[in-house]
């Protein structure tokens, strides 16, 4: 892949999407989701092909700019020439999640409930008759709604046919879970929009501090 596919995205697209991205990696280092340079944030540009920004590898995420993003193509792997900086390892689940899902924004943080969940239920966290649901696109009861647990590996290709495995999509009857858990590292969340995948993060967030607290 050459810079080419960068050069299809004006430079203000771009600064747009890192500074909404800034703001956003901002809001999570408050809450102490994102300590010591971990987790990354990514919003796609363009779909055909796929192109995302996320946010640059190594850097304190409640000091980014509208620059510190990187773009990637669809397996994840930097695409303009002139940018030295490596995209995180991470990247190719976000181009995956972008792609098998058709979402615009997806969030990875490493907050601490999440992590604690993954290791108590590994099955996967089930929830039920809980107002909060609805903030995930389900139904508050009489329903059971299960966020997926996989285990943790370096490989973002192992990483992607683990989350081909508990993904399911929305159908007419059950949405789909938005959000999913890796064992000892942290957890994805992702939506049509920004605001919808941080109403995801917060929620999903929220219901896994419910079931440590509760259980």
């Amino acid at each position: 892949m050459t810079t080419l596919l960068a050069e299809r995205i004006s430079d203000a697209k771009v600064r747009e999407g890192g500074r909404i991205l800034a703001a956003e990696a901002a809001r999570f280092s408050g809450y102490g989701w994102m300590r010591g340079t971990s987790g990354n944030l990514s919003i796609v540009l363009d779909r055909e092909p796929l192109l995302l920004a996320v946010t640059a590898s190594g850097l304190d995420k409640s000091e980014l700019t509208e620059r510190d993003v990187v773009l990637i193509d669809a397996d994840g792997q930097a695409v303009d020439v002139n940018d030295p900086r490596p995209p995180s390892a991470e990247a190719g689940l976000h181009a995956h999640i972008a792609a098998r899902t058709g979402a615009q924004a997806i969030f990875h943080v490493h907050a601490i409930d999440p992590v604690i969940a993954g290791d108590r239920w590994p099955d996967g966290v089930e929830f039920r008759d809980l107002e909060m649901l609805k903030g995930i696109g389900h139904p508050a009861h009489d329903a059971t709604v299960s966020i997926p647990v996989i285990p943790n590996h370096q490989d973002m290709r192992v990483e992607a046919a683990r989350f081909d495995e508990v993904y399911q999509r929305a159908t007419t009857q059950t949405p789909e879970v938005p959000v999913l858990i890796i064992a000892g590292h942290g957890m994805y969340a992702w939506g049509k929009d920004i605001p919808s995948a941080r109403r995801h993060l917060e929620i999903a967030e929220w219901l896994l501090r419910y079931a440590i607290a509760s259980r």
